[in-house]
């Protein structure tokens, strides 16, 4: 109390109780800090807090319309600007010439080759000596392919306008990818949309013979190459794998075509021996080489294999040409002649899988659809009634169902070669109910 009592002079007229209230203030003053004031307390309620206005968050801006899609052009224009875009791209910044084999283009659904994507590649080779002297087309050969040049790729296919490929086409989409080896990268595109006239697609001599729908994993690979990556994107491994093998394809199709049946038999002979070489392509080659020479042995035992690669997969559409609204096979015994064997082989293979079979009928575009789905599932019954007169034991296994047209391949209702594979009949495998 000594410091704090010399720190104040204390008048004498103070009472005592007077002092010692001033000292108590001095006390309390110092306790707080000297220099500050004795806060003054307001035993009122304290305001009510101002209320807090929630703003509703501002709407999302609506997302981007989609890109409008490209206008169809005429065929050849369409070409050149697939074609502009697919070998620009894959020259800027290149230091040196570019070395590309085309691998054979084919339809997206299909997997065929036709006169329109034949013309479509040579139109590309054209298009590249006259403006990209930096492009160096050669040949897809086996040797050629064995330098990991650039392959182009290409899908040729009838769409409608809303880029779906079921239904009847309004028109076609080109599709180009230029897939660098040695970089296992795509490098370039180049797509555009082509008007219907002018344009034939019916099949060339190979796949318009073919018994079946060709379209198996590595066609599919093929088109997923071209269709489903964009720039930097990997090469699809199914095609990378398969690629030599595709290049003796090529030249035994090309064999065939040209009616060197026994050169296309060695080549499909070949290409059956590679690592790749299960699949309906080939297996079809062979069986259609060994008929136009005569082998009618060798030739069943072909086909055999082709529905053993369909039942596997699932997959065996066998191209059967009707007459016009009948269930009655084609007249022409050039065309119908091979179907017995056919149909045997397909009953037999069923019958040993001891599966039970969906058998599926489809029309072309032409006619109601009332009258085509009863058409279809016609057909499918003559044809399980077939089977079921070549095996007895299919009689308890054996659907039979009409899809009309609702899942054609290709849709123009032209009922002609051109669209010979939306009159076919399906074999589906499943397993029988207990």
């Amino acid at each position: 109390m000594n410091r704090i009592t010399a720190s104040m002079a204390i008048p004498a007229s103070l009472t005592a109780s007077a002092v010692l209230a001033a000292l108590a203030v001095g006390v309390l003053g110092l306790a707080g800090c000297a220099s500050t004031p004795t806060p003054t307390v307001n035993h009122a309620a304290p305001p009510a807090p101002e209320p807090v206005v929630t703003q509703a968050p501002a709407p999302a801006p609506p997302p981007p319309a989609p890109p409008a899609p490209p206008v169809p052009v005429p065929f050849d224009t369409a070409i050149i600007n697939a074609a502009t875009a697919l070998f620009k791209n894959a020259s800027a910044g290149a230091t040196g010439p570019r070395v590309v084999v085309i691998d054979p283009l084919i339809d997206g659904v299909s997997g065929q080759q036709s006169v329109a994507s034949r013309y479509i590649e040579t139109r590309l080779r054209d298009i590249a000596r006259a403006q990209f002297p930096n492009i160096e087309i050669r040949e897809f050969t086996s040797g050629n392919v064995a330098q990991n040049p650039t392959v182009l790729v290409g899908t040729f296919t009838g769409i409608t306008l809303d880029n779906k490929t079921v239904g009847k086409p309004e028109a076609y989409r080109i599709c180009l990818a230029l897939a660098d080896l040695s970089a296992n990268k795509i490098v370039s595109k180049g797509v555009a949309r082509a008007m219907l006239e002018g344009v034939n697609t019916t099949p060339t001599p190979y796949f318009s013979d073919t018994p079946v729908w060709v379209k198996d994993d590595t066609v599919d690979g093929y088109i997923k190459t071209c269709q489903a990556t964009k720039l930097g994107d990997p090469i699809d491994p199914v095609y990378r794998e398969s690629i030599t093998t595709a290049t003796i394809i090529s030249d035994a199709i090309v064999a065939y075509e040209q009616r060197k049946f026994k050169l296309a038999l060695d080549l499909y002979a070949r290409a059956v021996r590679s690592a790749v070489g299960d699949q309906l392509r080939v297996h079809s080659g062979l069986y259609l080489a060994n008929w136009k020479l005569g082998k009618r042995a060798d030739a069943e035992k072909a086909f055999g294999k082709i529905v053993d690669h369909g039942l596997n997969s699932n997959k065996l559409a066998v191209k059967l040409l009707f007459q016009p609204g009948s269930t009655e096979f084609w007249s022409d015994t050039k065309v119908s002649g091979p179907y017995s064997i056919w149909l045997r082989q397909i009953a037999s293979r069923i019958a040993k899988s001891e599966k039970c079979v969906d058998v599926i009928g489809h029309t072309s575009h032409s006619g109601s659809e009332p009258l085509n789905d009863r058409l279809s599932l016609a057909r499918a019954q003559m044809i399980k009634w077939r089977l079921e007169s070549a095996s007895p034991d299919l009689v308890t296994r054996t659907r039979a169902a009409g899809m009309g047209f609702r899942e054609n391949v290709v849709g123009s209702g032209a009922d002609d070669l051109s669209d010979l594979q939306d009159r076919r009949v399906e074999f589906k495998l499943a397993p029988c109910a207990k």
